[in-house]
């Protein structure tokens, strides 16, 4: 298992971010080395071919497995970072109901209801997911940053289009 960002050892309860390149996978600590998270068929065992399958799946499975079968080799960190936003709920609430949760199948989509929302519905009880809001923040920007392109274009052709036919 690849080491933690940090020297810490999760407490039940505590969030999981795992590093997986281009997005973080979420998890549960519950205790005695094993996590609650949502699996997507790109989080199954051998399937990091197929990541880009969480993009299309509909339904992922609620496992409880051990932390570093679940890391594997990439990086990870104790995430509870919203503790500042919002009261955390009782660490044997979340614990028990995480594990009431495995074996259940759920709807799953990666914009609304992926793994980060689970973790944090456990934790906090609200379902949010922060890399899915930076993303579309990223996206609005990135559009905002387009049209006001295309509108100095177009009122730059415009304007020599104007001179040309003034002359």
């Amino acid at each position: 298992m690849a080491p933690t960002l940090y020297d810490e050892k999760p407490k039940p309860g505590d969030l999981i971010e795992i590093f997986r390149g281009a997005y973080q996978h979420w998890a549960v600590y519950v205790g005695k080395g094993s996590v609650v998270h949502l699996s997507p068929p790109s989080e199954v065992a051998g399937a990091s071919a197929n990541r880009f399958m969480s993009v299309v799946a509909d339904k992922a499975v609620v496992r409880k497995e051990e932390l570093w079968s679940v890391v594997g080799d990439s990086e990870w960190k104790i995430n509870n970072a919203l503790d500042k936003e919002y009261e955390p709920r009782p660490a044997d609430v979340i614990v028990r109901e995480a594990c009431a949760m495995v074996g259940a199948v759920l709807p799953y989509c990666v914009f609304s209801q992926n793994c980060e929302h689970l973790a944090n519905e456990l934790r906090y009880g609200k379902a949010e997911s922060r890399q899915v809001q930076k993303a579309g923040q990223a996206v609005l920007w990135a559009s905002a940053t387009t049209a006001m392109l295309v509108g100095v274009a177009y009122l730059f052709t415009r304007s020599r289009k104007e001179n040309k036919n003034n002359q």
